[in-house]
């Protein structure tokens, strides 16, 4: 009788298993419209300043369009499958850009500003934070993004929108983790929002946490190669 259950219970892991790496594959029969549509459901735009064309002089009339791209799981794959059909990659080639991605620690996102008025300089000094939406300015739930320029020689770590190039491109990773190892969202929350920085200008935009998502908040780690 034991011997009966351990063997059902070990189908059932087996099975499970075989479920989830199915799932986890389904990206690799993607068209690339499919790929493109998800690619761009984390896609956001808004601004950071505003400004009025009343007055050419003055500082308040600098402002700045921005993008931010959250690169979860789904994006990743989204731009690892429009890579394969760029690059006539295998999908053991594909698969191996979604690894290679998500070893990165984290939450990275792809943001792009465009400086529309003022000098047309984006301040080394600009920053942005990634928190759940509504939290307060001293928020402890506040995360710092860090600035990674390297991470763009990671081909799933790009958006799937075709470059503007009156944007420049920032990869900027937020870390889950705090120094001592702790989840810094021990309860993921419903919604994030980053909120960028640049001078005394602020913007703020958002995204819905949805169950992949949370997932991965949850299971985050801070292990990385890069």
């Amino acid at each position: 009788m034991l011997k009966t259950s351990c063997t059902l219970i070990l189908l059932l892991c087996v099975s499970s298993t075989s479920i989830a790496q199915s799932q986890n594959e389904d990206y690799l029969s993607w068209t690339s419209k499919q790929a493109f549509n998800i690619g761009t459901k984390w896609r956001v735009a808004g601004r950071v300043g505003w400004g009025s064309r009343l007055d050419l002089f003055s500082s308040e009339n600098c402002f700045y369009d921005v993008r931010a791209t959250l690169m979860t799981s789904e994006a990743i794959r989204a731009a690892a499958r429009l890579e394969q059909f760029r690059r006539h990659f295998t999908d053991t080639e594909t698969h191996e850009l979604v690894m290679e991605a998500e070893k990165v620690a984290g939450l990275v996102v792809i943001i792009e500003i465009n400086p529309r008025e003022g000098s047309g300089i984006i301040p080394l000094t600009w920053h942005a934070i990634l928190q759940p939406k509504g939290a307060k300015e001293d928020s402890p739930l506040a995360i710092l993004g860090i600035n990674r320029p390297d991470l763009r020689q990671l081909r799933a770590l790009t958006t799937v929108a075709p470059r503007n190039y009156n944007y420049d491109v920032f990869w900027v990773v937020f870390p889950m983790k705090d120094r001592q190892g702790k989840l810094i969202w021990e309860t993921p929350p419903d919604m994030i929002e980053i909120v960028i920085n640049i001078g005394d200008k602020h913007g703020r935009m958002s995204w819905r946490v949805n169950d992949s998502l949370r997932q991965r908040l949850i299971s985050s780690t801070e292990e990385s190669t890069h």
